[in-house]
């Protein structure tokens, strides 16, 4: 009867290891090995995306999710991407076609969405192991913009309107923006601007600049929320410098190796939000003073998908 009562003992301790160590049954919540990590870029937009990518994972697995929103510019998120979770970098974040074609990959541009597409994606798996999931619907594009007012009075309409009086006039743009070759220096050989001076800024501050007539012109994203707030026009790219900008989650591929369930629950945003959809997201947060992780949260819940 010992001898029972000592195996009863041992089975039992045995199970509880086996539960404890996640050996009896899919990944546990906060188990050694079983956390992705979520990152961002530092503007509006992709926090608002990138607490999407979190949230829907949180809703969908028992794996235990870290944020690191805001993290810096393209080059800091991918660098973050190769580095991985483990070694203290990220696993999964949003990323923008155009900006994987001509900034990472150093490639030339291409307007076909399609092809560019299938060019990042395939470029990123050969070379980094890195996957690109399927888009989530909106191009967030490079584009100028000027206020209203200043359009008619100048009739302006296109990059090569505003190229004509540019040499009268002050743009401000992102650090980015001025730097990327898919920025400012491709865009000035491109048209031939000559502005009377250019100003680097933090990414917050053009629309304030604008609005006090600091500057003429700013760069901008298609679906700036602010845009709306301060009744600026977005000026039509005429000679089709900038590519598109399909936006699309990128993860490492040993990550969706150790949890394949990541690209269906991922994939489930897929053509989910529109330009106009975004740009209303980030008004909510930019315009109206809104928490970027709640607002994803609640469109997440409005789409039915947490």
């Amino acid at each position: 009867m010992k001898r029972n009562l000592l195996m009863g003992i041992s089975a039992v301790l045995i199970t509880v290891l086996i539960a404890s160590c996640g050996l009896g049954g899919g990944a546990r919540r906060g188990a050694s090995g079983d956390t992705i990590v979520v990152g961002s870029k530092n503007f509006t937009e992709q926090i608002i995306v990138g607490n999407m990518v979190a949230d829907l994972i949180e809703a969908h697995t028992d794996l235990k999710v870290v944020r690191k929103m805001n993290l810096g510019g393209t080059s800091v998120c991918f660098e973050a991407l190769k580095r991985g979770g483990a070694n203290n970098g990220i696993d999964v974040y949003v990323e923008y076609t155009g900006t994987g074609l001509v900034n990472i990959l150093g490639m030339e541009a291409i307007t076909d969405p399609d092809k560019a597409y299938e060019t990042v994606a395939k470029e990123f798996k050969d070379r980094w192991n890195i996957v690109w999931l399927e888009p989530l619907g909106f191009n967030n594009t490079f584009t100028l913009a000027v206020k209203e007012d200043f359009a008619r009075e100048h009739k302006i309409e296109t990059f090569s309107d505003l190229e004509k009086i540019s040499d009268q006039l002050v743009l401000g743009g992102t650090m980015e923006f001025m730097e990327r070759p898919d920025g400012y220096p491709g865009l000035k050989e491109k048209y031939g601007f000559k502005f009377k001076e250019t100003k680097s800024m933090d990414i917050g501050l053009r629309y304030t600049a604008i609005a006090n007539d600091e500057v003429q012109v700013i760069d901008a994203f298609a679906t700036d929320g602010l845009l709306v707030r301060h009744n600026l026009k977005i000026l039509q790219d005429d000679k089709h410098f900038f590519p598109p900008y399909y936006a699309a989650p990128v993860i490492r591929q040993d990550v969706l190796e150790k949890y394949p369930q990541l690209k269906d629950i991922l994939n489930q945003l897929a053509s989910q939000i529109s330009d106009e959809e975004m740009q209303k997201l980030n008004y909510l947060v930019d315009g109206e003073g809104k928490e970027a992780a709640e607002v994803a949260k609640e469109f997440l819940k409005e789409k039915g998908l947490i």
